[in-house]
């Protein structure tokens, strides 16, 4: 693990430098361009707006805001998981040069996605002005709740990218579970809804479940989030990512031959 973060920082310009390719590639061609950045969040928090908020009538105050608060995070983690099981095995280009460092094609990923998500934020404190949802002195709590679902998010993806250049199916799997996930995690509804003897257990067996309850503390509620919840998920990014480099440092060698 410590192996891999080391090697990120010594070829940080190299990481950064993919980045903004990734970053200019992805809206090339497009009419309206990085402008895609906002719209994407945007069009998805209108559907999702319009069937619970409108149709299913939900319950919860200033809604359209309530969701925006996670659906942005959740998208940048959902995104990041998704394109980085593939990570490996789409860059034969780069893998079979010599001395390329592989474990910077998924932290590229993540970085890519995280830039978006960063520049979608100016959009979720406009929404939040608009409904009277002012930032409070609890957002000094944001950094820390954002390293830890990257240090999480960042630990999933080294491992899924790993296991994809052997076993591609994977990366096909992936969609069907973050779709279950995404229901399962309180984005579109209210941890407060669900039955008291389900929502501690799903804090354990779902780190993501944690990570929104704290944005939605942060943002939406605001006051602080739950700090057990919240270290419990960081000592588990940090066990996941040890194991996940274990994985990805055993099979390294064969990237080039496999891809």
């Amino acid at each position: 693990m410590v192996r891999n973060l080391r090697e990120l920082y010594k070829y940080r310009a190299l990481l950064w430098s993919l980045t903004l390719r990734e970053l200019k590639a992805r809206y090339r061609g497009s009419v309206l361009g990085f402008l895609w950045t906002f719209l994407n969040p945007t069009l998805l928090m209108v559907t999702y707006a319009l069937v619970f908020g409108v149709f299913m009538k939900s319950p919860i105050k200033n809604y359209v805001f309530f969701l925006f608060v996670g659906l942005l995070p959740w998208t940048f983690f959902s995104n990041s998981v998704g394109m980085g099981a593939s990570a490996i095995s789409d860059r034969r280009d780069l893998l079979t040069k010599v001395r390329f460092p592989p474990q910077v094609l998924p932290a590229t990923v993540i970085l890519t996605n995280l830039c978006n998500y960063l520049l979608s934020m100016p959009l979720m404190f406009a929404l939040g002005i608009y409904f009277g949802m002012f930032p409070s002195w609890h957002i000094v709590a944001y950094p820390i709740i954002l390293a830890i679902q990257i240090l999480f998010t960042l630990a999933l993806v080294y491992f899924v990218s790993a296991v994809n250049v052997a076993f591609r199916d994977l990366q096909h799997i992936l969609t069907n579970i973050l779709t279950f996930w995404f229901f399962v995690t309180p984005v579109l509804y209210s941890s407060a809804t669900i039955p008291a003897r389900f929502r501690e257990a799903m804090m354990l067996v779902n780190p993501m479940a944690a990570v929104m309850t704290s944005y939605q503390a942060v943002f939406y509620d605001h006051h602080l989030p739950a700090a057990g919840s919240l270290a419990l998920v960081g000592v588990e990014s940090v066990v996941l990512l040890w194991l996940a480099s274990l994985v990805f440092n055993h099979r390294r060698e064969d990237f080039a031959e496999l891809v």
